[in-house]
């Protein structure tokens, strides 16, 4: 740039006159003039890193005398190179927007966040070059050469601190780099007071909150001033001389910012190091800040790392036990894998255990008011939550899905919620992590997770029998009430009846009606209570009205939420496929739904959404469902107009590979202008919501199983990778540099000169997504298993889901004297043919019968007997005494089998005996049941080990034995074990000792 020329000892003495004699004395001392500054706002959404300290739990909580030592309350976020929004205290209080240098030389003046070109990596490797820790190394360039910034970036785990070191390298003559930090003290940009010293920048609102910046490198001068007024960059920008040196910004308080002079370099290289120390009082921030100094680089990090005896990161990850199982599926050997692991974790607030945030970021918040405090993504939405928790689940941590479950207990509304005077049992639409209100409309979706999250930790033993009770009945049974029956709702100006499964909103907070996605939720979570209610919580009036009311919602999905009549019509479209939404119980009327950000209100027949995907996962309904089939057609029409168009393709440098993406729904208005590009800004008309990544994830995972029902149950290694190389490596290639997934991603629709993103690059809305990592994640480890991550088994076992059996009967039920008469759902292991092994006692009339619906209204037991099942026939008798006995019932021929175990029963065989030898009989050899020609069968309890397997052994003595190399479900003689994927619990194993297909069905 030119700078300006001086100004005329005439024309300062008129600007003396102007602006008093304060102002113009201030530029050797005192105070800052141009209170309270320029209008503050928040840093670029688009982040290329965020980190925090790793820190272990003492009891549940985080604790100062825990096993990590210290508590580190400081997270940080990284953005077109620089720092920014950094929080110190909850994760969502923001105590900075950004810190950057300026650098100044011959004939020019640079931000380091605008005239730079930015690289980004990782500090801390293994060897196969995956993360081990959220240390950042970031290379920031001039693109004419004159000098490079090199920043490695992270916390101090034992102190409230965040360090940097430096490394400026100046390729030229009389380059001078300078440090800019703008504080957001409170989470506000305004308000704030800056002070300076000669080796310190300090910032305080109030007497709460300070920061104190320093430098390893001396500081030449120093300034506070206003923003745009009297600050650094102003100062600079006008001669390239820094001409003020403000002791302080005060005058009341506002938008400030800090500035520090570093010594002029000539063609050389200086490293030094910059921390930023907070605290409650300015002498703790400055022992923060001093104390990470004087620890040094090396020690910080390695602290941080977790190298040796230091706890930190890498011990994080090695704690994941399934990290290691869910590499090979992965398209870049696990380098997302790792990032999205320690990505979830640090979205997980300190001063209250357990909280899980969306994002660390404020959308759009470059133009976004920092004024005022605000949350943006850095707050609590149970959905989102509930990704992430089972996210980490999936990993194999343990204990943050259930400390974060025992969380939730804070966001549920109750008799004691501040302003409520309505129903309880639900959740809060959003929080801060403190719990306190922020977003409080209904969203059933949200009431039922909760449920579901608990009864996935319940049936992966994280909560025993005794502590789930204890949970069903303080928060998840008041929740299922809700679901089941609503009630009126009064909370503030929220004051409504909900009638489940209509929502006062769904899954995207905008819409009130029916909702697939929604309805979805409630029903799995209706039954997930129904079943903690009946097999622990010794509930079983309330497990019967959850299961009545769950299948008076699954009786309603398509006569409410599926249209025969809709406006897509062209090409392949038939008109005939499930609605985002509709408002009322007629989705054939064209009625209108409202409309949202800046988009008019519209047929709720022109608005697609694939949310009814959602019915699939849980196991409402089968994969290959027609109607779902049907409504795929148009969710992939590419053809339709770019405002209903939901689908659109990716390709990246390097890989000609066309990547699959789909938008939230048609009509969306959440995202960039389409006239130049620029920022969401909450009521234009030509704005647009964009391609969400995750919903490649929710794709991929609805592709494997229609890919499993296709073939029969099970995928061979060809077709699993095949999925992977589409689904999993598009999420890949949506990742931005630093391994961070957005929310939302360009789709080249519309003019893009505000930002020049290219095709399938991350937007300003939010990076990272936490949803977006964890449906990476899920997706990785449900390739891995063969079997979709959070899916439902005891939904998929009442409505049908059978993996792709054929079965006259969406379900059938043992009852008898072993379970009191209850339902107990048998599993169809072959087509039409269903499994159960109960264990009768010795009472002198043990017997059973088969129930069709659960109800008796169709049953079969046998009035001769003669092994044929007669429809309302009398008891079958058990004659064979006490023990656990094999039942088969084919519901297309109505034969039935009762073998006890150890007995043949009469049937063919190629050999004498079968053994099952496995974790569970610690590999002695235990008998199975011939229970058919050929066929063997076992029931047989796993536990919660990484690695529970198991083998088929003929002689038991290993000379002869089966297990599988590929696994494809097909025995291979002396092939590998075979891996129980799906978690503890008991499973009925099948062998056919002829064709060598086996089965392993979770019962």
């Amino acid at each position: 740039m030119n700078y300006k020329k001086l100004i005329t000892v005439g024309l300062i003495l008129c600007l003396f006159c102007l602006i008093g004699p304060a102002h113009a004395l201030a530029t050797g001392g005192g105070g800052a003039f141009g209170v309270p500054g320029a209008a503050s706002t928040w840093s670029y959404a688009g982040k290329q890193g965020v980190g925090t300290a790793y820190e272990q739990y003492q009891d549940k909580l985080y604790s100062d005398t825990g096993p990590s030592g210290p508590i580190s309350k400081v997270w940080f976020s990284i953005a077109q190179g620089i720092v920014t929004e950094t929080a110190f205290g909850q994760i969502n209080e923001a105590q900075i927007k950004d810190l950057q240098f300026l650098v100044t030389g011959d004939g020019f003046f640079d931000e380091e966040k605008v005239n730079t070109t930015s690289q980004i990596d990782y500090l801390y490797t293994d060897s196969a070059g995956r993360p081990l820790s959220l240390a950042y190394r970031v290379i920031n360039t001039d693109p004419d050469g004159k000098y490079q910034i090199e920043k490695h970036i992270f916390t101090d785990p034992d102190r409230q601190s965040l360090f940097m070191r430096v490394i400026f390298t100046a390729n030229d003559t009389n380059i001078t780099p300078y440090i800019l930090v703008n504080p957001h003290m409170n989470n506000t940009g305004s308000g704030d007071v800056g002070f300076v010293s000669e080796d310190s920048l300090s910032a305080r609102e109030g007497d709460s909150v300070y920061m104190t910046l320093k430098s390893s490198q001396p500081f030449g001068e120093t300034s506070a001033g206003f923003v745009g007024q009297s600050d650094g960059y102003t100062d600079l920008d006008d001669n390239g001389v820094m001409d003020w040196n403000f002791d302080s910004a005060d005058d009341g308080g506002g938008n400030v910012a800090l500035t520090a002079q570093l010594p002029t370099l000539n063609n050389e290289s200086v490293t030094f190091d910059v921390v930023v120390g907070f605290g409650d009082s300015l002498e703790a921030a400055t022992a923060a800040a001093d104390g990470s100094l004087s620890d040094g680089y090396t020690a910080v990090l390695n602290k941080y790392n977790g190298v040796g005896s230091d706890i930190g990161w890498e011990d994080y990850l090695a704690g994941l036990s399934n990290l290691p199982a869910m590499i090979p599926q992965t398209g870049d050997d696990g380098h997302l894998l790792y990032a999205s692991a320690m990505v979830l974790k640090a979205l997980e607030d300190k001063e209250n255990a357990g909280a899980l945030i969306a994002s660390l970021s404020i959308p759009w918040g470059d133009t976004i008011s920092a004024d005022a405090s605000a949350t943006g993504y850095r707050a609590v939405w149970p959905r989102d939550f509930y990704q992430v928790a089972m996210a980490l689940l999936a990993l194999g941590d343990t204990q943050t899905p259930l400390v974060s479950f025992e969380y939730l207990d804070h966001v549920q509304v109750d008799a004691n919620t501040p302003n409520n005077s309505g129903a309880t049992g639900w959740f809060l639409q959003k929080t801060p992590v403190d719990g306190t209100l922020e977003w409080y409309r209904v969203q059933l979706d949200q009431t039922a997770m909760p449920i579901m999250l608990g009864w996935k930790l319940w049936q992966a033993g994280l909560l025993s029998d005794s502590e789930i009770t204890v949970w069903y009945n303080t928060m998840l049974k008041p929740a299922a009430e809700f679901l089941a029956n609503g009630g009126q709702v009064h909370l503030l100006d929220n004051n409504d009846t909900i009638t489940p499964p209509r929502t006062q909103q769904e899954r995207w907070e905008e819409q009130f009606g029916y909702s697939p996605s929604t309805t979805a939720a409630v029903i799995t979570g209706l039954l997930a209570a129904a079943d903690i209610a009946e097999n622990a919580a010794a509930d079983p009036g309330a497990a019967a009205w959850y299961k009545t009311k769950a299948d008076e919602f699954e009786s309603t999905v398509e006569t409410y939420m599926f249209t025969t009549t809709g406006t897509h019509v062209s090409g392949n479209d038939n008109g005939q496929y499930f609605l985002r939404i509709t408002q009322n119980e007629d989705p054939n009327d064209g009625a209108n739904i409202n409309g949202s950000n800046g988009k008019p209100a519209i047929n709720e027949k022109e608005v697609l959404d694939a949310g009814f995907l959602e019915l699939v996962r849980y196991g409402v309904r089968r994969p290959d469902d027609p109607d779902v089939l049907d409504s795929l057609v148009e969710v992939d029409d590419e053809t339709l107009p770019d405002n209903l168009r939901l689908k659109y393709e990716f390709t990246f440098p390097g890989d000609s590979t066309a990547y699959p993406g789909w938008r939230r729904y048609g009509n969306d208005g959440y995202g960039e202008r389409t006239d130049d590009g620029s920022n969401y800004i909450g009521s234009a008309g030509d704005q647009r919501g964009r391609v969400w990544p995750f919903f490649t994830g929710e794709r991929g995972h609805f592709e494997l199983e229609l890919a499993k029902a296709n073939a029969g149950g099970a995928l061979d290694a060809a077709s699993v990778a095949a999925l992977r190389d589409v689904y999993v490596r598009a999420l890949e290639n949506y990742a931005n540099e630093g391994l961070m997934l957005p929310e939302q991603v360009w789709d080249g629709v519309g003019v893009n000169a505000a930002h020049n993103y290219t095709t399938g690059e991350g937007t300003n809305s939010a990076t990272p997504l936490a949803w977006t990592h964890a449906e990476y994640v899920k997706l990785v480890k449900s390739l891995t298993d063969q079997n979709t991550w959070d899916s439902y088994a005891i939904v998929r076992d009442r409505y049908g889901e059978t993996g792709g059996l054929a079965s006259t009967y969406p379900q059938v039920y043992f009852r008898g004297t072993p379970n009191t008469w209850g339902t107990t759902p048998m599993t169809l292991t072959a087509d039409y043919t269903w499994v159960i092994t109960p264990t009768f006692g010795s009472a002198g009339n043990e017997r059973f019968k088969l129930d069709i619906n659960g109800d008796w209204s169709l049953n079969f037991g046998d009035n001769q007997p003669d092994g044929i099942a007669d429809q309302g026939g009398a008891d079958i008798p058990i004659t064979e005494g006490a023990g656990d006995y094999t039942i088969t019932f084919n519901d297309q021929t109505n034969a039935y089998t009762v073998i006890k175990q150890g007995g043949g029963g009469g049937f063919a065989s190629m050999y004498p005996q079968v053994y099952f030898r496995g974790t569970p009989n610690t590999w002695e050899t235990t008998p199975m049941t011939l229970v058919a020609d050929n066929t063997w069968s076992i029931n047989v309890t796993f536990g919660n080990t990484p690695s529970e397997r198991f083998k088929f052994d003929i002689n038991g003595d290993w000379t002869l034995n089966f297990g599988d190399n590929q696994p494809d479900g097909i025995a291979d003689q002396t092939g590998n074990d075979i891996l129980i994927t799906e978690g503890p619990g008991n499973y009925t194993i099948t062998f056919n000792d002829q064709s060598k297909v086996y089965t392993v069905v979770k019962n």
